[in-house]
């Protein structure tokens, strides 16, 4: 049987704290979307880290800097982990608006 969120007594499962995600997301990339029940885009955000690298480090000459070549790449991560937030942040002020004051 599976589980569900609300499966603690009738009270939905409150998400995981934004800074928590973005931390997360920033050191583990993909992570964070995870975190934030989204698989899909875990893996798309991966797909595309690593397609955009690989394009930028073939188009790049060999005295460009490893941020350089792989310039590509870093930009999705940095969009990646800036979306795992702002996902984070809505499911947060969501939860949090439907179930009452924090504490």
């Amino acid at each position: 049987m599976a589980v569900s969120a609300h499966d603690n007594g009738g009270a939905p499962k409150a998400p995981f704290h934004p800074y928590l995600v973005m931390l997360v997301a920033a050191v583990l990339p993909g992570v964070g979307q995870l975190l934030n029940e989204q698989p899909r885009r875990a893996l798309t955000m991966l797909f595309f880290m690593i397609l955009l690298g690989l394009v930028t480090m073939n188009l790049s000459g060999p005295e460009q800097s490893f941020v350089g070549r792989f310039a590509g790449g870093f930009f999705v991560y940095a969009v990646s982990v800036m979306d795992a937030y702002r996902w984070a942040r809505v499911r947060w002020e969501s939860f949090h608006a439907a179930n009452g004051p924090r504490g």
